[in-house]
């Protein structure tokens, strides 16, 4: 085992006995979301917006000196509208005029606060909305484009509705993102720039088997529970088929990419080119171990041309569209992990690759955007040390720079050239701080906002964090551990093992209290001993480590949790006799599955929402990870918990 970083917090530990009888003890109101006290013990807030280069703090009743929720409740009661109550979300769209933007009511107001008057009030008509909330704002033009009943709407600043698509039903759905959100989808309108044509995703589902889920609230019919199909695709089974649409303002007609065949296809990462002459869209094959970055010509939907191609013998995973330099519309940026670890790219518009921008044995986090002022591109990642997330820039020949302390954990929001950034900051020790920060020069960051911790006056337990080898004897993990308030190394403590240990997530990182979650400082408090391991095959760790789950899911997963539990055994306060496991949704099946395979490590155990069988689970993310059952019998077979409830000895509690 070694030490990370600062082990303790300093800050939270109880010094002795009697400063601890003096401090106040948690509720589970005060720790868990939703509770009554929660907001209240949180660090306190400060909410920033960039106008163009200037930046706002927005409070609930005034932003800056420019204007009061007073004057904007007057400008909307003058305009018949009704008056809103925060001031906090305000959007401010353009950078070079005075207009504040917000949506109360179902309508996008814009308004002049200089001119005291509405630019602007766009309604939607969600009279049919289902279940959707995908909204596109387009700057130029003012105009919204929305998905209401399954259709396309998009709605002009001058009241007219122009309905993009009228043909939709539960069988086919326009405007909504598809691929169940996987492969970072989490919309399905893209405006061009120009404003004046829209790209849409449609989906067909009407091949797909349906799965009788149950409204419990009943609806209209009281309090029996309703059925209410649900269109899910499994592993190996039918999936749905998207298209995409580009449909043009000024002719009001839509033509489709032609993309061939949909079937067992997925298209993502949709990205015009800055002319709006061309979509960039990566393409990506049933088996998932092979995708193309491919450019289609907008007008008439022509397939141009592949310019990037990826392979991989186990699965290839875009997650992000490519990122056109401001300056210079014949270069963008490209992330991926060819290399085993995800990184930026640099490529021109035939396909040719320019320079990988980032390289190394880390993980870039993720794309901020573009200082248009001296040339570089902004980005996140976990340079410095595997638990932290840290700004940086990077010019166009791969010399990057950090940005901020190299501590904790950052999230930066850029100003509209991006020659500046706001950044948010926590570490261990650190509850939050707000710096305005040069994504350029080598200057002292102004700090906008510092939140005490209001957890100080608290009895709060120590927390640490360390690294062990995983399974096989050569990859660090790193766990974390919260030690019962009133710690006694000469006693002996219950302990219970939290996991989820699935792609995309982890538990513990360097931000605040090492990320602790509220329930472990509460269960502390009742005198266990709460820890928690980040295994392979989670997130920000590169491909190989992801990838080791590939076809059994969980199978090494346990492995590496299993020498988190000896671990736990070799410490002399940790009583082996009395070890829990709980976990939700992967952990729920993390938990299931360790208390039916090591059913003689753990006392007791909740399973939350577990998979219990992922041929039962939906097609991008179960083959992603599994194959089909078909395709890997044994896989499927070897990790279903379905016949082991036979294989649990001491109480399991499953959750649903």
């Amino acid at each position: 085992m070694k030490s990370i970083l600062a082990f303790a917090l300093a800050s939270v530990m109880a010094s002795n006995i009697i400063m601890a009888q003096e401090r106040k003890t948690f509720v589970l109101d005060d720790l868990i979301p939703g509770g009554s006290s929660y907001n209240r013990m949180q660090p306190k807030e400060a909410y920033y917006a960039w106008w163009g280069e200037s930046l706002l703090r927005l409070e609930i009743a005034h932003v800056d000196n420019l204007f009061s929720l007073d004057d904007i409740n007057a400008v909307l009661q003058a305009g018949g509208k009704n008056r809103i109550h925060d001031l906090r979300y305000s959007e401010f769209p353009y950078p070079d005029k005075p207009i504040v933007r917000f949506y109360a009511n179902n309508e996008f107001i814009c308004i002049d606060w200089e001119k005291h008057k509405i630019v602007s009030a766009v309604s939607l008509d969600r009279s049919n909305d289902l279940d959707s909330d995908f909204i596109g704002f387009e700057p130029n033009t003012g105009n919204i484009a929305y998905s209401s009943g399954y259709n396309l709407y998009v709605s002009t600043p001058e009241g007219e509705v122009i309905p993009v698509t009228t043909d939709g039903s539960m069988d086919v759905i326009y405007g909504e993102s598809v691929h169940r959100n996987e492969f970072g989808i989490d919309r399905g309108i893209f405006w061009s720039p120009s404003g004046k044509a829209l790209a849409f995703y449609r989906m067909d589902q009407s091949m797909v088997s349906s799965y009788p889920q149950v409204n419990i609230e009943g609806g209209e019919q009281g309090r029996c529970a309703v059925v209410v199909p649900d269109k899910y695709p499994m592993a190996g089974e039918m999936s749905h088929k998207v298209t995409v649409g580009v449909f043009d303002l000024k002719s009001r007609k839509t033509v489709y990419l032609d993309a061939g065949d949909p079937t067992d296809r997925y298209f993502t990462n949709i990205q015009w080119s800055p002319d709006s002459k061309y979509i960039y869209m990566i393409e990506l094959n049933r088996d998932q171990n092979h995708s193309q970055l491919v450019r289609y010509r907008s007008n008439d939907g022509t397939r141009e041309s592949v310019l990037i191609e990826e392979t991989d013998s186990k699965y290839v995973e875009p997650m992000h569209p490519v990122r056109f330099l401001p300056w210079d519309a014949s270069r963008f940026i490209y992330m991926s992990r060819q290399d085993g670890w995800m990184h930026l790219y640099l490529y021109d518009t035939t396909g040719k690759m320019l320079c990988p921008l980032t390289k190394g044995d880390y993980e870039t986090i993720d794309f901020v955007g573009f200082d248009r002022i001296h040339k570089t591109a902004i980005y996140t990642s976990n340079e410095v040390h595997p638990l932290q997330c840290n700004t940086y820039c990077v010019d166009m020949q791969g010399n990057h720079r950090l940005l901020d302390n190299g501590k904790g954990w950052h999230t930066p929001t850029l100003s509209s050239s991006g020659a500046e950034f706001l950044d948010r900051f926590t570490s261990p020790d650190t509850a939050l701080q707000i710096f305005r920060c040069s994504s350029f020069a080598v200057s002292k960051p102004q700090m906008l906002h510092e939140a005490s911790d209001p957890w100080t006056d608290y009895v709060t337990p120590r927390i640490t964090v360390g690294s062990m080898k995983a399974a096989d004897g050569k990859t660090d993990l790193y766990y974390r551990m919260v030690l019962p308030v009133d710690f006694d190394p000469a006693r002996k403590y219950p302990t219970i093992v939290y996991v989820y240990g699935g792609p995309h997530a982890h538990n513990i990182d360097a931000s605040r209290h090492w990320a602790v979650r509220g329930w472990d400082v509460w269960m502390a408090q009742q005198g266990y001993v709460m820890f928690c391991l980040d295994n392979r095959g989670s997130e920000h760790r590169g491909r190989e480590f992801e990838q080791v789950t590939f076809r059994q899911l969980g199978v090494e997963e346990m492995k590496d949790q299993l020498c988190g539990i000896e671990f736990l055994k070799s410490l002399p306060y940790v009583d082996a006799d009395r070890i829990g496991v709980h976990g939700w949704s992967f952990g729920g099946y993390m938990a299931a599955s360790l208390m039916t395979t090591y059913p003689d490590v753990f006392k007791v155990g909740v399973a939350g929402g577990p998979v219990v069988d992922w041929k039962y689970y939906e097609v991008m993310y179960g083959e992603r990870y599994m194959d089909t059952p078909e395709t890997n019998p044994e896989g499927f077979a070897s990790t279903t918990l379905i016949g082991r409830a036979g294989d649990v000895k001491c109480p399991l509690l499953i959750c649903q």
